[in-house]
């Protein structure tokens, strides 16, 4: 749990003296970190996009291999996903099949609502949500709850976490030995972050923003 803190809050330094006590408990830490982000709807705030991004920094300069790490992440994200679709799966049978008149009334349409979403948007949200902090987390529990077809929750899953992972880890392997990476990458860091929230707020705040006439 210290290690997990430590990264949330200096995600550089944290990873590195992981990798430096042993790069095994690195791998696993690591693992945890990008399945709980999207296998908990409790843990929106852990970092994934900047995380990628270090570990791939760090796998250039230290015993931490990118062949190892890469494959290691995919799976903990396409696991962390199908984690919580099953939750949101059974959370949501429960609540269909509840006799609960609170429920009835005022759950149950909302669970239609989101089934006719993801009928209409369901693949390309569970690829592209994958991009964008706190969405991505909740995603995948929606589609359960909706009971979004397994399958295809499956496929596009795997299609997305392929691409996230390697998109950002190898950015950060390939690009983190740059000098002007180096000498900013705090800066960067903090970029990748806000650029991925902004589009989530901007939405957001369409949608808290009453609509003109």
């Amino acid at each position: 749990m210290h290690e997990l803190f430590e990264i949330v809050l200096h995600t550089d330094d944290a990873i590195t003296a992981l990798v430096a006590d042993n790069v095994f408990k690195a791998y696993l830490v690591l693992f945890l970190i990008i399945f709980s982000e999207t296998g908990f709807i409790f843990f929106p705030f852990l970092p994934g996009d900047g995380l990628l991004f270090s570990a791939g920094v760090i796998a250039a300069s230290t015993e931490m291999s990118i062949v190892v790490l890469v494959p290691i992440l995919i799976m903990a994200a396409i696991t962390g996903n199908l984690s919580n679709y099953l939750v949101g799966r059974f959370f949501g049978k429960n609540l269909e099949r509840s006799q609960n008149r609170m429920v009835q009334k005022h759950l149950i349409k909302y669970i239609v609502r989101t089934r006719h979403f993801y009928d209409k948007h369901g693949e390309k949200s569970i690829i592209i949500g994958r991009f964008f902090p706190v969405i991505r987390t909740y995603i995948p529990f929606f589609a359960g709850l909706s009971s979004f077809q397994f399958s295809s929750f499956s496929l596009y899953t795997v299609i997305g976490s392929l691409i996230w992972v390697p998109l950002f880890s190898l950015a950060g392997y390939f690009l983190g030995e740059l000098p002007w990476v180096k000498d900013n990458y705090l800066l960067i860091f903090i970029g990748l972050i806000i650029v991925t929230l902004v589009p989530f707020f901007y939405n957001l705040l369409k949608l808290a923003l009453p609509k003109r006439a």
